[in-house]
């Protein structure tokens, strides 16, 4: 499968002043930029900076940033899923993995995220993906937001749904560790029913395992 990419930006004005949206971008392009300081929750913002441009460069990886004149606010991230995780199990070339989406503080409210994923999905080739996104509530920035779990998990869903992703059942152990945790899902629409049902086998993998052992 020959993964394609096509540009694509949104340019509006915040209380914090202009704000692009952009992507996929390259490694090079990225470069261009600098990489705010705050954009923390999964490293520090250099390595952090360091770990897209990477991913920017994998032949399925997307990066779709906001910056605010030259200065990068936030972004999202589209790859593989992890070769540990459940996902990779399949080794499914069309099966994509959100892999982070982070906002600084002093640009939330504007919709940041939202506008992040619609980018993201004006791109015609994500149609040929699976994309999914673990939500797990211990990366959720409950004390920045002020926000508790249920509401928290209530807004994140309205910023993946303008993205086309919607919770989906699974059996994931870490998923079903905890009930506000859950898998969001989109299919393009140019997915196979076999990819589909290749998808729902590693959904529900445990249960999958369990009946192969109790058949021998």
């Amino acid at each position: 499968m020959k993964h394609e990419k096509k540009y694509h930006f949104e340019a509006f004005d915040s209380k914090q002043g202009p704000v692009v949206v952009e992507g996929p971008l390259t490694s090079e392009e990225l470069s261009q930029y600098t990489f705010d300081k705050k954009l923390t929750s999964f490293r520090p913002s250099e390595k952090q900076f360091e770990a897209i441009k990477s991913i920017a460069d994998f032949e399925e990886g997307r990066i779709i940033i906001a910056r605010n004149n030259e200065n990068i606010v936030g972004y999202v991230t589209f790859l593989h899923p992890d070769p540990l995780e459940r996902w990779s199990e399949g080794n499914m070339d069309n099966l994509i993995e959100l892999g982070a989406i982070e906002v600084i503080p002093d640009f939330r409210g504007e919709r940041i995220g939202s506008r992040l994923l619609k980018i993201s999905m004006m791109d015609e080739f994500m149609e040929n993906y699976i994309i999914i996104s673990t939500e797990y509530y211990w990366h959720w920035d409950l004390k920045g937001t002020g926000l508790n779990i249920w509401d928290y998990r209530k807004v994140m869903e309205k910023m993946m749904a303008s993205g086309g992703l919607t919770p989906t059942p699974t059996d994931d152990p870490e998923i079903i560790s905890h009930p506000a945790n859950c898998l969001m899902v989109k299919i393009g629409r140019n997915v196979s029913e076999e990819s589909i049902e290749e998808f729902d086998t590693l959904r529900f993998l445990t249960r999958h395992r369990y009946r192969k052992q109790s058949r021998r």
